[in-house]
């Protein structure tokens, strides 16, 4: 556990907004070595003086920096991409879909195994993921979990990960997008309890979750997993989370009471 603000209020939690892939499941790891080959091919060969090694440094730069907003909002710039190179892109919803495509081709196995039982849900979890969220709940915090996932998936992987039960709600990327967003979920629920940001709790391991409690002034717990090994610091993660403005760094929650004796000094 490495600290990184000393100036965050702990210690008087009500609610905890979790984000799902890499900070709980890790079903979908993988998704990002699909995503940017997916839009390298589609920006191959449409400005004759770019080499594929560059159009991929530059989509990794923004599909990183997009990490945690819908899925959706990466196709975004995917099209304003091809757009900017002097080509008619196709709808947004057509390179959503075709990633989709490709990535539950990805994760169909893995999706049967736990259907079956032949994949424990611990397994296919960051380390800990179990353990925080009881420990939570044995708190009495409300806890939300908000993915950039389309929600129906979110709904039926939290589930297949017997983690839907922690959960006061569950939600996820939507047809229209512009009706979900983080921003929207913490807003929503620090305006309807009137609670200050110092009541809320967060979990992620993308830049935009980490932000967006950072930005109310709640604890952000920036989750910097490595998804392969399951041990150790993502170094990559690392950096994008501080530079969003997480309190605390952690590679999984396998040191749970050390992070405990954090968040609630």
């Amino acid at each position: 556990m490495e600290l990184v603000r000393l100036d965050t209020l702990r210690g008087k939690y009500r609610f905890a907004v979790f984000d799902f892939d890499g900070t709980l499941s890790l079903i979908r790891e993988g998704w990002r070595e699909i995503m940017i080959p997916f839009m390298v091919e589609i920006l191959s060969g449409l400005n004759p003086g770019e080499t594929d090694q560059t159009i991929e440094a530059h989509v990794s730069e923004f599909v990183d920096e997009l990490t945690g907003q819908q899925t959706i909002f990466q196709m975004i710039r995917l099209s304003e991409e091809v757009a900017a190179r002097g080509v008619q892109p196709e709808d947004p919803k057509v390179y959503k879909n075709l990633f989709n495509d490709r990535l539950l081709s990805h994760i169909e196995a893995r999706v049967k195994r736990l259907k079956s039982g032949k994949t424990d849900p611990a397994d296919a979890v960051v380390p800990g993921s179990h353990a925080i969220l009881k420990a939570l709940k044995a708190r009495d915090l409300d806890l939300f979990l908000a993915s950039g996932t389309d929600q129906a998936y979110v709904r039926q992987e939290a589930a297949l990960l017997g983690i839907d039960q922690y959960f006061t709600g569950i939600y996820g990327a939507l047809d229209n997008y512009e009706d979900f967003s983080k921003a929207k979920l913490i807003s929503e629920i620090l305006e309807t309890n009137e609670l200050g940001g110092d009541r809320l709790l967060g979990f992620g391991d993308g830049y935009v979750e980490i932000e967006n409690v950072a930005q109310v002034n709640g604890t952000a717990v920036g989750v910097a997993s490595n998804e392969v090994t399951k041990t150790g610091i993502n170094a990559c993660k690392r950096k994008r989370l501080i530079k969003a403005g997480a309190a605390l760094i952690i590679p999984h929650y396998l040191e749970l009471d050390p992070l405990l004796h954090y968040l609630y000094p």
